[in-house]
């Protein structure tokens, strides 16, 4: 006897108690109701969800439906795939996605692992235009990083950051220092503050001399400079980074799709 094909669940109203879309198209409701399931922590950073058929029953919708709003987050880099052991929220431990934002590279192809010094590292009043991009009032509590990324022994990288104070409460320079992996791994694993987007301002612009001491390269010298505003669910601005690049040996390379 042929096996007969698997039902489809139909797109009818939920369960009392369960949230479902409310208007078409079906699949972008969906989309919504799982990320505010990974805003609001159901599903931690590398966890998995549940399976597609487990969310179509849930919501009362078919697995294509589901599907569709899950390749979407797949695509957003909101989720991961793995075949064959199912769909897993990303993180910014899993190797492709280490160094999301980060679009230097080195001119001769070579991997571009980049060593990490924390230079400083406290909490401040912050100024206006930081409080205005974070969404904060001016002298609100942030959290000031500056830290060097270095290729061997040449700094590459000035990072000036600065962090929601209320939501990195706590964070320190002994913190970040004993941390070995990736830092917005730190920022999931001990905050709960996941990184999900990012925008960013490229300019050039000469060295100053503390810079040109920092970066070790002779003042008025030429850098990349790179404002970098990054958000979390819910499109929330938590974290304003201002970082120098040097550019003789490594170049800005982003993908357009």
């Amino acid at each position: 006897m042929a096996a007969q094909p698997s039902p489809v669940l139909p797109e009818r109203a939920p369960e009392p108690g369960v949230a479902a879309p409310a208007f078409s198209p079906l699949y972008q409701q969906i989309k919504e109701l799982l990320t505010r399931s990974l805003q609001g922590g159901e599903w931690k950073p590398g966890e998995a969800i549940p399976s597609e058929i487990e969310l179509a029953a849930r919501f009362r919708v078919s697995q294509g439906t589901v599907r569709k709003a899950v390749d979407e987050l797949a695509t957003e880099n909101l989720l991961v795939r793995r075949q064959g052991k199912g769909t897993f929220v990303a993180t910014h431990a899993e190797e492709q996605t280490q160094y999301r934002f980060l679009r230097l590279q080195p001119d001769d192809g070579a991997a571009s692992g980049l060593q990490r010094r924390l230079l400083e590292c406290r909490r401040l009043r912050a100024p206006a235009d930081v409080a205005r991009a974070l969404g904060l009032k001016s002298g609100d509590p942030v959290v000031w990083v500056r830290r060097m990324l270095l290729s061997g022994a040449t700094p590459v990288v000035l990072d000036d950051i600065y962090l929601h104070g209320v939501l990195f409460k706590g964070l320190s320079a002994e913190r970040m220092s004993g941390y070995k992996g990736p830092m917005y791994r730190l920022f999931e694993v001990e905050f709960g503050v996941h990184m999900v987007r990012a925008e960013e301002k490229i300019r050039a612009v000469a060295a100053d001399a503390a810079q040109a001491a920092l970066l070790q390269v002779a003042p008025g010298a030429p850098l990349l400079s790179v404002d970098r505003l990054s958000r979390t669910y819910g499109d929330k601005a938590v974290e304003l980074r201002r970082g120098l690049y040097r550019t003789e040996h490594h170049h800005y390379r982003n993908e357009l799709l």
